[in-house]
């Protein structure tokens, strides 16, 4: 980006913040879609061992309780809702908090370990995509009895959606399961999840979605968890995992252009997570963390979900100078990290 594109930028935001803070949200509704990464209480609904609704998570995050969250504080899709000037964060959906009023402002249907693919969601039973979607349709018929017909649609076209997906694809279903690993390439692999992101982006703006967000795939490699399973022993990124995250971030943009051509009211935007994500886990240092092999809870190789608990031996005491909270999440510090990124690559998706 030029230095002229990187002043534009910055100018955008100042303009935004400066609405933000004159009590103005940018936009009616937040709603979210995804993973782990997105998921702030679904699963702790769900019969479904992958949950983060006990200590040591959320111990940083608003009166130090576990929320779902998996992370030790904030999102990175929290640090993106409170820079759109919400003082609240979309309730997951299946949660008491989901009701009334409270949906108004949008909602959170993520579910951890869910996939672009309902197999991978059936695995660790959590909530599908197409299910997501279909909760939805239910969100959207009690928010127009609430206010009708013509304020809902409103609030539908004009909300940001965000969407996080396809690490639980790889590293929970692709990775482990030899006979799916045979079946297909990695380049067959991508092409058929972009087949249910295809498909999720038409159905959503069926539904009169125009402003989407999605996050494309981190480095998959340098994941603390995925070093310690498939980095044969070697105290590095994983170079085959990464190679795989590229390809499938690359057909993604590629699918979000073709989309966009096909639909010229909609503006959809594939946010790098990948790049900024790797340059951190490089150079720690240089953005303030001292951490990025090993994560905050436990050891820091193996542990997430019940594995990081309370009596998780060697669990850090300050978790700001790390990267990873546990061997699949980020920190807050991280999510912060990212969450900046993610304002300056969004500005078209609330412009």
């Amino acid at each position: 980006m030029s230095m002229l594109c990187k002043l534009v930028v910055l100018a955008m935001v100042i303009a935004m913040l400066v609405d933000v803070s004159q009590g103005q949200a940018l936009v009616p509704a937040v709603i979210i879609f995804g993973d782990s990464v997105m998921d702030v209480g679904n699963n702790n609904h769900l019969l479904s061992l992958v949950k983060a609704n006990f200590p040591p998570y959320g111990r940083d995050f608003t009166h130090h309780n576990p929320t779902g969250r998996f992370c030790n504080g904030k999102l990175a899709s929290d640090f993106t809702v409170e820079n759109l000037g919400f003082d609240s964060y979309p309730p997951a959906y299946l949660s008491k908090e989901a009701i009334g009023s409270h949906l108004l402002n949008g909602t959170n249907f993520a579910s951890a370990a869910s996939g672009y693919l309902d197999s991978t969601s059936k695995l660790y039973s959590a909530i599908s995509l197409s299910q997501q979607l279909k909760y939805y349709k239910e969100y959207q018929e009690k928010v127009t009895k609430m206010v009708g017909k013509k304020n809902a649609s409103d609030i539908f076209t004009g909300a940001l959606y965000l969407l996080s997906e396809g690490s639980s694809d790889y590293i929970q279903n692709y990775y482990i399961n030899p006979l799916l690993y045979k079946l297909f390439t990695p380049d067959q692999f991508a092409d058929l999840l972009l087949h249910s992101f295809t498909s999720f982006i038409q159905d959503l703006y069926k539904l009169g979605a125009r402003r989407i967000g999605v996050t494309s795939l981190p480095p998959l490699g340098c994941l603390p968890a995925a070093v310690t399973l498939f980095g044969e022993g070697a105290n590095q990124c994983v170079k085959r995992l990464n190679n795989d995250a590229m390809l499938f971030n690359k057909k993604i943009n590629n699918t979000a252009k073709s989309l966009t051509k096909k639909h010229s009211d909609l503006k959809l935007v594939i946010f790098d997570i990948y790049s900024p994500l790797l340059d951190l886990i490089k150079h720690p240092e240089q953005n303030g963390f001292f951490e990025a092999r090993k994560a905050c809870c436990g050891t820091g190789t193996i542990e997430t979900s019940l594995l990081c608990n309370e009596h998780a031996l060697g669990t850090c005491t300050n978790a700001t100078s790390y990267v990873f909270w546990d061997s699949v999440h980020p920190t807050e510090a991280t999510n912060k990290f990212l969450s900046d990124n993610l304002l300056s690559q969004g500005i078209d998706l609330i412009s």
